[in-house]
C-alpha cells in the first residue's frame, strides 16, 4: 500500500457488494461503449466483483482485459462472476492504482469506475493511468458526487446522512465529491485532449427504491463506513440506526425518488 491510498470507505461488506454486482457497462459505463472493440486489451482499475470487468472481457474477446483491485478478499468474487459469464480472456491481481505495475504503452483501455473518489492521490492515479494507456487509446474514469445527490420527498435524517458520509469519507484521506472534479484533477495529470460528460442512476420504481433503501440502511449500520463512522467520533450507533430507519422509510414512499450523478470523462493519453 502506498502513503496515498486512502481508507477504502465501504469496505467489502455483502451489503456493499450487492450494489457493486448490480454494475453493468450499460448502466455504469455506456459513455465507454464505443471504445470497446475487439482485440483491445483493457484495463479494468479498482474491479470489484467483476461483474463491469466481465462484461468488458466479452465485448473486446478476443481481446484481453486484467481487472486490478486493492483489497484480495474480493477477488474470488471476480473470478465467480468470470466464470458465470464464460469469459476466458480475463485475469484478476492486487495492485496499487498510484503505483501500477504495469509497463508504459500497456493497455488500449483503461479504465475506472468509482475510484478516484477514494484514493489519496487522484492526480498521480490518473498520471499512472496515463502512462500504461497506449497511444490511441483511452483513460476513463466514472464518479459520483455525493453533494450532489437528490431525493424526494426531503427528509432531514437524509440529509444527515449526507452530510455525516462526506465528513466520514474526509476523514479518511477521499474525496466524496469526485464527480465534478474529474476535469481538473485530468488536466492536473497532464491530459489535454479529455471528452467530459455527466450520467446519471435514477431509482424511482418501487423495486429500486426498495433495493436502494435497504442496501444503503444496511450499510449504514453494518458496513465499515458505518464502523469508520463510530470509532471516528462522527456518529453513535443509536444515531446510526436512526438513519437506517429512514432509508426504509423513504424506500417504502410510492412516491420517493432519488437521482446520483456522475461526472465522467474520456481522457487520450
Amino acid at each position: 500500500m502506498s502513503e496515498e491510498t486512502a481508507v477504502y470507505t465501504h469496505g467489502h461488506h455483502e451489503s456493499v457488494l450487492r450494489s457493486h454486482r448490480w454494475r453493468t457497462v450499460e448502466n455504469s459505463a455506456a459513455y465507454l461503449l464505443p471504445e470497446l472493440r475487439p482485440g483491445r486489451s483493457v484495463l479494468d482499475v479498482g474491479c470489484g466483483p467483476g461483474t463491469i470487468t466481465a462484461d468488458l472481457a466479452a465485448r473486446v474477446a478476443p481481446g484481453t482485459v486484467t481487472g486490478l483491485e486493492h483489497a484480495a478478499d474480493v477477488l474470488p468474487a471476480a473470478r465467480a462472476a468470470a466464470r458465470e459469464r464464460g469469459v476466458a480472456n480475463v485475469v484478476f491481481t492486487t495492485g496499487d492504482v498510484h503505483a501500477l505495475d504495469f509497463a508504459d504503452d500497456s493497455f488500449d483501455v483503461v479504465h475506472a469506475h468509482q475510484v478516484l473518489q477514494h484514493v489519496g492521490d487522484p492526480v498521480r492515479a490518473l498520471r499512472e493511468m496515463r502512462r500504461v494507456c497506449r497511444p490511441g487509446g483511452v483513460v476513463a474514469v466514472r464518479d459520483a458526487d455525493y453533494d450532489a445527490m437528490t431525493w424526494y420527498p426531503a427528509s432531514p435524517v437524509l440529509d444527515a446522512w449526507q452530510e455525516l458520509y462526506g465528513r466520514v469519507a474526509r476523514a479518511g484521506g477521499g474525496e466524496p465529491d469526485a464527480g465534478r472534479r474529474l476535469l481538473a484533477w485530468a488536466r492536473a495529470a497532464g491530459f489535454t485532449e479529455i471528452t467530459p460528460s455527466a450520467d446519471v442512476w435514477c431509482f424511482a420504481t418501487a423495486e429500486d427504491r426498495a433495493w436502494w433503501s435497504a442496501l444503503w440502511a444496511d450499510r449504514t449500520v453494518e458496513s465499515r463506513y458505518a464502523r469508520l463512522a463510530v470509532e471516528g467520533g462522527h456518529a453513535t450507533t443509536e444515531r446510526l440506526a436512526r438513519i437506517a430507519a429512514a432509508w426504509r422509510a423513504w424506500g417504502a414512499d410510492p412516491d420517493a425518488w432519488f437521482g446520483v450523478l456522475h461526472g465522467q470523462l474520456l481522457c487520450r493519453p
